[in-house]
């Protein structure tokens, strides 16, 4: 289907930035003679050389760009007032949900500063919680983190993944908790797993290890399940499962809490997967096939009485809870237990052999208690809008714990006794802020086809409606991901000078179903676009900004939808921060796990597919004219997720075709980060300071 032309290679031209922000000159970046064909449309690839992160002159084009980027932001005057607020209030105490394990109780805490959480433990509530694994002592500028954790079912061990440089690649080992002690074990080439352990051991899934210098850019493919002996070395580690017919499958083990059952998840893209279960007390892994096809999501909750208790979506768009007999798989014996309601039922969990559910209700959590029966027997009063996450708990444990937030409640972590259905406040975070003078409102706007989408728009009490107040704008819009309220500190930031923070809930998300997801997905996908733009419109619509006050921003997914409206309405906006970006739409399935994105995006390789993704890529859309908004691209070197290729063949065009525009077009690479997990508190302040005084600046702010 294709053809490649011979490259011509053209000299990097290293410049520099003029004091006036009008006159930047860009690097003048290598181009080569790359045309592939589909299905008779030829395409030219230019910039086809970066998807090669060894090419040579790759190191000084990125330091050419970033010395720019850098020596620009620098001549904003509030940058360096703007990263010292944003220091003071992140400078606070947080923890994660904690749960209990073999009759201990572990947790998360990030103290002021520090750049990654430490991992705690301690033997009860009135215990004083003793360090299990501090992080912060893998590297001196933070960038090893922790990227899981599992405790062994007797108490005794602790399974950590330790990331490095924020990749996705994970290294597994293994401490005593009690002597704080690591063994010798350590597993490597973990990607996209779990840790779950049975008897003296874990289940894990890795891929075979990659040839040297192709780690963070080769297709992942022929993962593969295995079990780790405690005291025995990788190479004796056990396959439990795999298919070398589709190596482009993703395999996850789950072991049930009271260790009976191995369940394994095959999975072909972000959404849908098949379920395999395995009766550990059998000597050799005979796997059953508990569903068939991807077309359902099915997420085993745990094993009750001989019924494993699944939360699905199999032919009930917006979730269920079923049981399934072990004894008696077959389809037809699947049973209800929470059947599907007009809100969607986001999770389960057992607790004190009862069922907390948590529902997703016009993108705000409820949550509610049910018998094994389905009956309700309680509903949790949450403190007000907001959103309910990391519900923890087991079958036999009465105790549970979540944690709540929302734009302005930072997160709070609540106790819930299971029989007395009493709530009380765990821990909340201490921050110096007044978020009593902000008000929180959700309203809903129609989109291009009269869909009503929801957005919920932060601020200041008593803003005056004149359409001159800045305002940042935010969206994702894809993967079945719901954006629900939740707490940034670095967002204050923006909200005390003055902005206003709408965040838009558009179609591809999973806030209303499936039904609301697919119709953002592959053919559907410009209504996400309108989505988003309507969005824009209907704040101009109501004063709240102008075109010439309004910023847009999204990652990952959310970087393509920045790139994408910015090609179509670059009249509607003054700002935006496309970060993380997947900005090739034609050949984001050949890199590292990118082919699990067909599912959303649709592929290249089918032509009507091609046509749809042609029409809306950001690479293949930059216009010469009319003048694009002041662009701020940001990126990782390390990033093996959605690989810097994207963003950098993005500003490479943009700064090829817009090059006489009055407004910036920037890209800030970081070293030694990634996707954006694992990311330490130091570079993640320094970020939003870049972003937030480049947003500022290019609205015409001045910040005191």
């Amino acid at each position: 289907m294709k053809k490649l032309i011979p490259f011509i290679l053209a000299a990097t031209v290293m410049v520099f930035l003029s004091c006036d922000r009008n006159k930047i000159k860009y690097p003048e970046t290598k181009k080569v003679d790359v045309v592939d064909t589909y299905f008779s449309v030829n395409v030219a690839d230019p910039y086809r050389w970066f998807e090669d992160d060894k090419s040579e002159g790759l190191e000084e084009w990125i330091k050419a760009q970033n010395d720019i980027t850098f020596d620009y932001l620098s001549k904003i005057p509030f940058r360096e007032s703007i990263r010292n607020r944003l220091s003071e209030l992140w400078d606070y105490t947080t923890i994660s949900t904690p749960y209990i394990k073999a009759g201990k109780i572990f947790f998360s805490k990030r103290e002021g500063l520090q750049n990654q959480a430490v991992f705690y433990f301690q033997n009860s509530l009135l215990d004083e919680p003793r360090v299990l694994i501090d992080p912060n002592a893998f590297s001196e500028d933070g960038t090893i983190a922790i990227s899981g954790i599992s405790i062994s079912g007797n108490g005794k061990f602790v399974a950590y993944a330790v990331a490095d440089g924020g990749s996705d690649w994970m290294k597994i080992m293994v401490r005593e908790i009690e002597t704080g002690k690591d063994l010798p074990d350590q597993v490597r080439w973990v990607k996209f797993s779990g840790i779950e352990w049975f008897k003296d051991g874990f289940f894990y899934s890795r891929y075979d290890e990659p040839k040297e210098g192709s780690e963070l850019i080769n297709v992942n493919q022929y993962h593969k399940v295995y079990y780790h002996k405690l005291g025995t070395s990788q190479d004796e580690d056990e396959l439990v499962f795999h298919n070398r017919n589709y190596p482009l499958r993703n395999y996850r083990a789950q072991v049930t809490n009271d260790e009976k059952f191995l369940i394994v998840s095959e999975s072909e893209s972000t959404h849908g997967n098949s379920l395999y279960i395995s009766n550990l007390n059998k000597k050799e892994y005979d796997f059953l096939n508990l569903t068939t096809s991807f077309e359902y999501n099915y997420y085993v909750i745990d094993h009750v009485d001989d019924h494993l208790y699944v939360l699905t979506n199999y032919r009930s768009p917006k979730y269920k809870l079923i049981k399934i007999n072990i004894n008696s798989l077959d389809i037809g014996n699947w049973r209800d237990v929470l059947p599907e309601s007009k809100d969607v039922l986001e999770s389960c969990v057992m607790a004190g052999g009862k069922i907390i559910a948590t529902y997703i209700e016009d993108v705000k959590s409820r949550v509610e208690i049910y018998n094994l029966n389905g009956d309700k027997l309680h509903q949790i009063k949450l403190p007000t809008l907001g959103t309910v996450a990391g519900v923890s708990s087991s079958y036999k444990e009465k105790m549970a714990f979540f944690t709540f937030t929302s734009f302005t409640v930072p997160s709070v972590v609540y106790s819930f006794d299971t029989e007395t259905y009493e709530m009380k406040e765990h821990f909340r975070p201490r921050i110096n802020f007044d978020f009593e003078g902000y008000d929180v409102k959700q309203v809903f706007y129609k989109s291009k086809d009269d869909t009503e989408v929801p957005m919920f728009i932060v601020h200041k009490k008593n803003v005056e409606l004149n359409g001159q107040n800045p305002t940042l704008l935010y969206g994702y819009g894809g993967f079945n991901a719901s954006l629900k309220p939740s707490f940034s500190p670095s967002r204050l930031v923006w909200l005390e000078n003055g902005g206003v923070y709408a965040m838009a809930n558009i179609r591809g998300g999973g806030e209303y179903g499936e039904n609301w997801y697919r119709s953002g997905t592959k053919l559907n996908k410009q209504n996400v676009f309108d989505d988003f733009i309507a969005a824009a419109e209907y704040l101009i619509a109501e004063n709240y900004t102008s075109s010439k006050k309004l910023a847009i921003q999204g990652g990952s997914n959310g970087g393509l939808l920045v790139g994408a409206v910015v090609n179509q309405r670059p009249d509607l906006f003054k700002v935006a921060i496309p970060q993380v970006g997947v900005m090739d739409m034609l050949r984001f399935h050949l890199f590292t796990i990118g082919w699990a994105w067909v599912n959303d995006y649709g592929s290249s390789e089918d032509s009507i597919q091609f046509l749809n993704l042609y029409k809306y890529s950001p690479i293949h859309n930059v216009k010469t004219s009319p003048r694009y908004p002041a662009i701020l691209v940001t990126t990782a070197e390390r990033d093996d997720r959605v690989v810097p290729a994207h963003s950098f063949k993005y500003i490479a065009t943009l700064q090829e075709k817009q090059e006489k525009g009055a407004n910036p077009k920037l890209i800030r690479i970081q070293t030694r980060a990634g996707h954006s997990a694992g990311t330490p508190t130091s570079m993640r302040i320094d970020e939003a300071a870049d972003i937030y005084s480049f947003i500022f600046y290019n609205l015409g702010e001045d910040i005191k």
